[in-house]
């Protein structure tokens, strides 16, 4: 590891700013290179060229780490005191809730091992050798020993070893995807003068680590290595950025010091009531103690996760993979999409959208005659290979020519059998144009050529219109420069063709064979945005999401496609483009001013994007990050929620995302926004529903307590809670979405479980349980069963000994009457606080809207759930081998029916309250 850390540091300078003699002088290097022996010196003084891994935690402290978690901490607490009131004899509640905590540990520990593979993907880009010369010499040395001042020798097909300044390119093309994000290859010009601020996709002198060389060949002397490099910097950001809290981690931290407030008030409480009627001060800690287990939803942390973990199967069904379960959640808090252009909103794919040819402009769409020379030129003058299974393979614009070739019915591998190609002048970034020369059927020969307009019109001298070839007037040439600009204008790529026929093959140089050619006409081409991308920024628009673009393109590029998808308004003045450089003269005081003004950012570099992220962050907005470059990686982990792609990203930059597209499709990501948001919304529900059981619970062991009840038993508790209302829960984790869900604003990161009516919710329908559950217990104990009054003696003793009640041989008939008919009244407080919560289930699938409205029984696992928990909480009552362990009681029809009532007016009174409730909203809209 020592070997890795810079022992001495590197110049950091704009070196693509500066000449080549310059970067010589001070690199201490020629073009000859370096000596061996001054090359080792070097790599002592700077270290390897590898990127440093940082200082890893291990696994047993991360393990660790997860217990410090509040709610955790306070299920833990709950897990020893309910193994200390049962005195060791009954601790499945404890094992139940030890086995929640460990299996969140083990998720916590699997997730924070992302930046740790994000690096180790970045590595695995790097290439093994690079060909130097050394001691006047090419040889082949291990890439990791290259060193400042080094010349390196790249050719097609090369994986660039380190950040180079460029000395010699011929014909150098590279491709810098993965830290630009735009897949073109970027041709290299080292006589081009290049701005101190540009960006680096316009560095053209420069060539950076892992960028792909995909044509021609260069020479460069290396300026940086290791954790220098532009690479370099991004494992560094990967490294040292500390994860964004989710919003549902947030929520969760709230829930839990809300909770711990609630218990320790309640322990209080009840403790001192307990003591100021007299009772003993241990036993009235014990039943504090008891009342405070009581509150824990010992299940909630199980149940989100398994809600959570649901939520990612029908997401992957949907093609969006989720690498982290809480980013599920977050997903539906979103305010803010910043999305990279290149194939999320777009194709990815360069396409010709337009042609002007014999005088007219055309849609890519249009007629075209086969015998067009615009089309036969685009197709001839092109290196684009077609696989045996019809793929394209080649430079993309090129096989963007081809592709319309094909859409409309052009042979090519038919037409190039009779006219091949017998000679060609490859293209080459001085003179931009490529010429290929074919044999004619009458022996002639048929010049193609294709090149940048401005340059392929000064060899222009006669045009073809209707098959007349006529001369090139000025008139001609301005019309030409009119109809590019045009093009131009609305983002196109634009490309020049004309050709000549010749008696003989000319000398291969571009005065003989690329001049006196007939103009055939021009081509625009673009990468198209996605048809179902202006769709989804609609829906995010309407459901207040506030989509805007980030990408390493062109401004003019980037704003066109921005207005062709709705994310930059033409009648709006409010939302402007911001490139790179422009973003640099801008403090982060002054940009957190201006972020609000900006929905498209083009030529950015990867702090740039960081800064972006961030300025939205301090505005309080939860932003979710697109990207598939190495260059995404750090604002990807900055971000709330990273969204990778799975075709085209990089491994760097899945690693470091939350979410992985497998379509790589932006409307993608608003399918799962609206999954996000169900999921928040049935959580909510389920919270909800599990407090609401839970102080019901409380309210009535308290309640009870004060009038000297014994309501309910520690087993009943455990019942209700962990198994009773389990299935309840999870199903309700899975319910479809509310109407509008998509039509309401993003809730942001203020907002809490509690938020839109919930908590009063749970305050009043707890307390509604409770009455219920003790106007029950109490009706019982003063109405008691016909059938129980009529019982003899020895039917009371039998039956107290059936449901586990101790019997005192001095017990008289009275007394065991009275006896069963308090284990009648507590089986039926059971019964009724179990049936109540399972009907309340109901209650909770809105919180203001009727059940009428949403659908009581629309979902089958709702109501398969239901049905379920309601036997596993009768067997309790109804089969005689139960009764004894959870010390209960048969129940007759009588006594089921006031229990059934009870359930019932649980549903009419929160019915009723609702009714109240919408009136009060529609005032309050009115208002």
């Amino acid at each position: 590891m020592s070997e890795v850390v810079k022992k001495k540091n590197q110049l950091q300078e704009a070196f693509h700013a500066q000449s080549e003699a310059a970067v010589f002088t001070k690199m201490a290097s020629s073009d000859h290179g370096l000596s061996t022996k001054e090359a080792n010196n070097r790599l002592k003084e700077y270290g390897l060229n590898v990127l440093d891994e940082g200082k890893k935690v291990s696994v047993v402290k991360k393990f660790l780490n997860q217990f410090k978690d509040l709610m955790i901490v306070i299920l833990l607490i709950s897990a020893f005191f309910s193994v200390v009131i049962n005195g060791g004899e009954d601790i499945s509640d404890a094992i139940i809730i030890l086995v929640v905590v460990m299996i969140n540990a083990v998720f916590g520990v699997f997730q924070e091992s992302k930046a740790e593979t994000a690096i180790d993907a970045l590595k695995s880009m790097s290439t093994p050798l690079a060909r130097v010369r050394r001691d006047g010499n090419v040889e082949e040395i291990r890439s990791e020993k290259l060193v400042p001042g080094d010349v390196v020798l790249l050719e097609a097909g090369d994986v660039v070893p380190a950040d180079m300044r460029l000395f010699e390119a011929a014909s150098l093309k590279i491709e810098e995807a993965a830290l630009t994000g735009e897949s073109v290859p970027v041709e290299k010009n080292i006589y081009q003068k290049v701005n101190v601020d540009a960006s680096i996709g316009d560095r053209f002198n420069m060539a950076f680590q892992n960028a792909n060389v995909t044509y021609g060949r260069g020479v460069g002397v290396v300026v940086a290595t290791g954790m220098n490099t532009e690479v370099g910097k991004i494992a560094d950001m990967l490294v040292n950025f500390d994860e964004t809290q989710t919003p549902l981690k947030q929520n969760l931290n709230r829930l839990s010091k809300v909770l711990t407030i609630a218990i320790l008030l309640i322990a209080v409480i009840t403790f001192l009531v307990y003591f100021l009627r007299g009772g003993e001060p241990f036993k009235g800690l014990m039943t504090s103690v008891a009342l405070a287990v009581a509150a824990i939803p010992e299940g909630l942390p199980a149940i989100v996760t398994i809600i959570l973990a649901l939520g990612t199967q029908i997401l992957a069904k949907r093609n969006s993979i989720m690498r982290k379960l809480s980013a599920v959640e977050t997903l539906g808090s979103t305010q803010i999409i910043a999305s990279d252009k290149t194939g999320t909103l777009t194709m990815n794919q360069m396409r010709v959208e337009k042609i002007y040819t014999n005088e007219e402009l055309k849609t890519a769409d249009d007629f075209i005659d086969l015998s067009d020379m615009t089309l036969k030129v685009m197709n001839y003058a092109n290196d684009t290979k077609i696989a045996q299974n019809g793929s394209l393979i080649g430079d993309p614009t090129e096989m963007a020519l081809i592709q319309f070739g094909i859409d409309h019915q052009y042979d090519l591998p038919k037409l190039l059998q009779v006219e091949p190609r017998v000679a060609e002048l490859p293209f080459d970034s001085d003179r931009k144009l490529m010429s290929t020369v074919h044999k004619l059927a009458d022996g002639n020969f048929l010049v193609a050529v294709k090149g940048a307009p401005d340059q392929l019109i000064k060899r222009v001298t006669k045009k073809l219109v209707n098959w007349k070839i006529t001369f090139f007037t000025k008139k001609n040439h301005e019309n030409i420069v009119n109809i590019n600009h045009f093009l131009a204008k609305n983002a196109l790529r634009v490309l020049a063709f004309g050709y000549k026929i010749v008696s003989k093959i000319p000398e291969l140089k571009t005065n003989s064979l690329e001049s006196d050619l007939i103009f055939a006409g021009l081509v625009g081409m673009i990468d198209p945005e996605r048809k179902e991308a202006k769709e989804a920024v609609r829906v995010a628009k309407l459901a207040g999401i506030y989509p805007i673009m980030i990408t390493g393109d062109h401004q003019d590029t980037a704003e066109a496609i921005a207005l062709r998808l709705d994310i930059l308004d033409k009648d709006s003045k409010d939302t402007a483009v911001l490139t790179g450089s422009e973003l640099n003269e801008l403090t982060d005081e002054e940009f957190q001013k201006q972020v609000k003004q900006y929905a498209v950012y083009a030529r950015v570099s990867p702090d740039h994007k960081v800064r972006i992220v961030k300025a939205w962050q301090n505005a309080g907005k939860v932003v979710a990050m697109t990207g598939d470059g190495v260059n995404d990686a750090p604002a990807l982990k900055m971000s709330d929620i990273g969204i990778g792609m799975g075709i085209t990203g990089t491994e760097v930059s899945k690693s470091a995302s939350d979410m992985v597209l497998a379509d790589d499709n932006f409307a993608t990501i608003i399918v799962a926004i609206k999954e996000g948001r169900k999921i928040f919304a049935n959580i909510q529900k389920t919270i909800q529903y599990l407090l609401s059981a839970n102080m019901a619970e409380v309210l009535t062991i308290f309640l009870a307590t004060l009038f000297g009840w014994g309501v309910l038993m520690p087993v009943h508790l455990l019942w209700i809670n962990l198994v009773t209302d389990t299935f309840p829960a999870i199903a309700l984790g899975v319910e479809s979405a509310e109407p509008k869900i998509m039509e309401q604003k993003p809730r942001g990161r203020a907002a809490s479980f509690f938020s839109k009516g919930v908590l009063g919710s749970i305050i009043y329908q707890g307390i509604l349980q409770g009455v219920l559950t003790l106007s029950v217990y109490g009706a019982a104990l003063i109405f008691p069963a016909h059938t129980l009054t009529n019982f003899s003696y020895k039917e009371a003793i039998l039956a107290l000994k059936n449901i586990g009640e101790g019997v005192n041989k001095s017990l008289t008939h009275v007394a065991a009457i009275d006896q069963l008919q308090h284990a009648d009244a507590l089986t039926m407080a059971f019964a009724t606080l179990g049936l109540i919560q399972l009907f309340h289930a109901f209650n909770v699938k809105s919180v203001h809207q009727s059940i009428l409205t949403v659908g009581a029984f629309y979902s089958k696992t709702f109501n398969w759930s239901i049905l379920i928990s309601f036997l596993l909480l009768a067997l309790t009552i109804v089969i005689p081998s139960f009764n004894k362990t959870f010390h209960v009681a048969h129940l007759d029809l009588y006594q089921w029916g006031i229990v059934f009532i009870a359930g019932l007016l649980m549903i009419l009174i929160v019915e009723a309250v609702k009714v109240a409730q919408r009136k009060i909203l529609d005032l309050t809209d009115l208002k």
